[in-house]
């Protein structure tokens, strides 16, 4: 490749970067052409799959400031650069590679965080991002504050948190009987309590002792 295409290789690699949510870096060794297609309808708007040179992504990457990804550029690459929701994006390559294992997810980048091979599997393996928040909102974490914490948390995060919350819930699966839908101990709280209710069947009480007195008398 001649130094001004090389040039303009990296420069748009570093765009890809700079201008994507994420990045996810795969081993395409054994597929076909076909397949590669497949790929790329299958990512859809969530994501552009690009073939690259692995001597100028780590010229790229370095450039736009992405790191963790040296030990990863060997052997046949490409990049699903992440435009579109996260979670599907991670979902369509999950997917993808249990269908055909010649793709190996060797890991990523998101949020400007290094992510490994588990942590986007884990990421993949979410129902959604409102979903896994509501479920914390609802009394997976012991502290409200955790929950609002992770409201403005990063998916990488998030893809963190997952698998922290998959272990526990190995260990005490109880704590998923707590989803979004059922109501939270202050809606019973506030469902229980017309205690304000009490002096006014006490006031209607007195009422109706009130003629009695005055026909006695």
């Amino acid at each position: 490749m001649a130094r001004p295409d090389k040039t303009a290789a990296v420069a748009e690699l570093v765009e890809s970067f700079q201008e994507s949510a994420g990045a996810v870096l795969t081993e395409y060794r054994g597929l076909t052409v076909k397949q590669l297609q497949d790929l790329r309808r299958a990512l859809g708007e969530n994501a552009n799959y690009a073939v690259v040179k692995n001597t100028l992504t780590q010229i790229a990457a370095g450039e736009a400031g992405v790191e963790g990804f040296d030990d990863l550029l060997v052997g046949p690459t490409a990049i699903a650069f992440i435009n579109g929701d996260v979670v599907e994006a991670a979902k369509g390559l999950r997917d993808f590679a249990k269908a055909n294992p010649s793709l190996v997810i060797k890991g990523g980048v998101l949020d400007g965080k290094p992510l490994g091979a588990e942590e986007i599997a884990k990421l993949a393996d979410l129902e959604s991002r409102e979903v896994l928040l509501a479920k914390l909102a609802g009394g997976m974490l012991a502290s409200l504050s955790q929950a609002v914490y992770l409201l403005n948390a990063p998916l990488s995060q998030a893809a963190r948190l997952a698998g922290a919350l998959q272990a526990k819930a190995e260990q005490d699966p109880s704590i998923l009987q707590g989803g979004a839908g059922e109501p939270a101990p202050a809606a019973e709280e506030t469902t229980e309590a017309p205690a304000e209710e009490a002096p006014a069947e006490t006031t209607e009480a007195e009422a109706d002792e009130a003629p009695a007195e005055t026909t006695e008398a």
